[in-house]
C-alpha cells in the first residue's frame, strides 16, 4: 500500500474545506453586522461598500434576497481585516475579556482617586492633558455624595471622565494611542 506524498509546496495551503469554513465564518460575521441598529453600525470603521451592503440587507424583506445579500456581504468581507469587527462585536456583546479588564482598570483608578489625594498627581503624570482642577472638583463632589449618602452622580461622572483619558481597547482612539507610543520608542 502506498501513501500519497506531501509536497513541500502544498504545506501551508488551506484545504478546500478549510477555505469554505473561513468563507462561512466571514458570512456569519457579516450577518451579525446586519442585525445591528444603524447607530451602532456607525461605530464600526467599515468600508463604504460594505456599509452600504449591510444597510441594504436591513432594507430587504424577501428571505431569498436576504440570503443572496449575505453571500455578497461575505464576499466583501474577504477583502478586509475582520479582526477589528470581531473585537467590536465581542465588546458590544460583553464577551471581551480585554473590555472587561479596561472597565476594571477604570474602576481601580476611580477608587484610588477617591481614597487618596496623592493618586491625582500620579494620574496627571501619566495623563498630562488632564484638567487637574476639574478632576479635583469631581473627586471632592463624589466624596461629599458618598458621605451624605446621595445618589452617585459625581462618582459616575468621574468614571466617564476617566474614560476620556484611558481609551477603550479596540477603538480608533486606542489604536492611535498605541501608534503614538510606538512612534516615541
Amino acid at each position: 500500500m502506498t501513501y500519497p506524498q506531501h509536497d513541500s509546496a502544498d504545506e501551508g495551503i488551506p484545504s478546500k474545506s478549510e477555505l469554505k469554513r473561513q468563507m462561512d465564518a466571514l458570512q456569519d460575521l457579516g450577518r451579525a453586522l446586519t442585525e445591528l441598529p444603524r447607530d451602532k453600525l456607525k461605530k464600526f470603521d467599515l468600508p463604504e461598500q460594505l456599509l452600504t451592503a449591510v444597510l441594504e440587507h436591513q432594507r430587504i424583506p424577501s428571505f431569498g434576497a436576504k440570503k443572496r445579500q449575505e453571500q455578497y456581504i461575505g464576499k466583501l468581507m474577504r477583502s478586509i481585516d475582520p479582526e477589528p469587527i470581531r473585537q467590536q462585536l465581542a465588546i458590544m456583546r460583553g464577551d471581551s475579556a480585554e473590555h472587561a479588564a479596561w472597565l476594571h482598570q477604570l474602576e481601580r483608578w476611580r477608587d484610588k482617586l477617591m481614597a487618596d489625594d496623592k493618586t491625582l498627581g500620579a494620574f496627571v503624570a501619566e495623563h498630562p492633558d488632564a484638567d487637574v482642577q476639574q478632576l479635583r472638583t469631581m473627586i471632592r463632589n463624589a466624596r461629599k455624595e458618598l458621605a451624605e449618602q446621595k445618589p452617585p452622580k459625581a462618582y459616575r461622572q468621574l468614571f466617564q471622565t476617566l474614560k476620556e483619558f484611558l481609551p477603550e481597547p479596540g477603538t480608533t482612539a486606542a489604536r492611535d494611542a498605541r501608534q503614538d507610543d510606538s512612534d516615541e520608542a
